[in-house]
């Protein structure tokens, strides 16, 4: 009863939605998109400043009822309310396609059972993906591949890293021809890595620790080339750690997937998403941007660097 309150309450807010600061969040038949066309639009629109506008992510597109998880068509819903970019999760099937899927196994996510290694990308094909609520969609398993594709010109697309081997992962941004994306990276030699295959690739890091802030320094990896999730909540150390990557330009990104997004009432998260953003952060990734972009739409700048990428664009 109380998870089918909680998504009663979701779709109120998409119904309340309105315009943040001149940027579209009502719904209709335009998304709203990010005007970033290269690396040098990615860099700059991800470049820290005292005056930045609140960028919203969406975990996996977003959770909202009647869209799945990791699917195209749940990216284009949560677009249709705010401008925003999307974690996303590759795994590989057992012919060695990338496609988007978070868990291991299928259960969770599509009307299939066991693991998703064990099955073709056309076995996968047969599937149907399963809603927040669990229940069954029209949508299919999408592949890494046609999500990259599909965005851009539209978001930015961040590559969490799963089970697909990094080498792979260049392969098929190279072969997308899409230099608007972001890859995930846990730690500075997979940084590295990815700099020499691309070294104007953007990348998402993990720096929680002012170790593996050094780690990043001694390894060389461009500030430029980085936003940096600094954990799923503010503590002491990660506050330091705030100052020293803003103080290099660095955008700096809270999860509150395993966090706020957690709290019981909507006017608790509200309150918690607001707080995110006044004590600093640059970047909010939620598993709920639209109640996100409507809770810090009084606090938006009407004039940042990012303004000038944002755009809107028909169904």
């Amino acid at each position: 009863m109380m998870i089918k309150s909680f998504f009663r309450k979701q779709i109120v807010l998409l119904g309340l939605l309105c315009s943040v600061s001149g940027i579209g969040f009502a719904q209709n038949k335009e998304i709203n998109v990010l005007k970033v066309k290269n690396v040098k639009d990615l860099k700059a629109f991800f470049k820290h400043s005292a005056n930045h506008f609140p960028i919203i992510s969406g975990h996996r597109g977003g959770m909202t009822k009647g869209f799945p998880e990791n699917s195209m068509e749940t990216f284009a819903n949560t677009l249709k309310y705010m401008p925003s970019f999307f974690e996303i999760d590759p795994r590989l099937t057992k012919d060695s396609v990338a496609v988007l899927m978070h868990d291991a196994t299928l259960d969770r996510t599509t009307n299939g059972t066991g693991k998703l290694a064990d099955y073709t990308y056309a076995e996968l094909q047969k599937l149907r993906l399963r809603d927040p609520e669990g229940n069954v969609t029209d949508y299919k398993i999408p592949t890494l591949k046609e999500a990259i594709l599909w965005s851009k010109g539209k978001t930015v697309m961040n590559l969490d890293k799963k089970d697909v081997p990094l080498e792979m992962t260049a392969r098929i941004l190279n072969e997308c021809n899409n230099e608007a994306v972001m890859l995930t990276v846990h730690n500075a030699k997979q940084a590295k890595f990815y700099l020499e295959q691309n070294p104007n690739w953007m990348l998402s890091v993990h720096i929680r620790t002012k170790k593996a802030y050094d780690e990043y320094v001694k390894a060389g990896i461009p500030w430029e080339s980085i936003i940096a999730y600094i954990g799923p909540e503010y503590t002491p150390e990660n506050k330091d750690l705030m100052k020293l990557l803003q103080e290099k330009g660095v955008m700096v990104m809270i999860s509150s997937a395993p966090t706020y997004d957690k709290l019981t009432t909507a006017e608790e998260r509200a309150k918690a998403y607001v707080e995110i953003f006044k004590g600093g952060a640059d970047i909010l990734e939620s598993d709920l941007p639209v109640e996100v972009a409507e809770a810090i739409k009084g606090i938006v700048p009407k004039k940042t660097p990012q303004h000038q990428y944002f755009g809107k664009e028909k169904l």
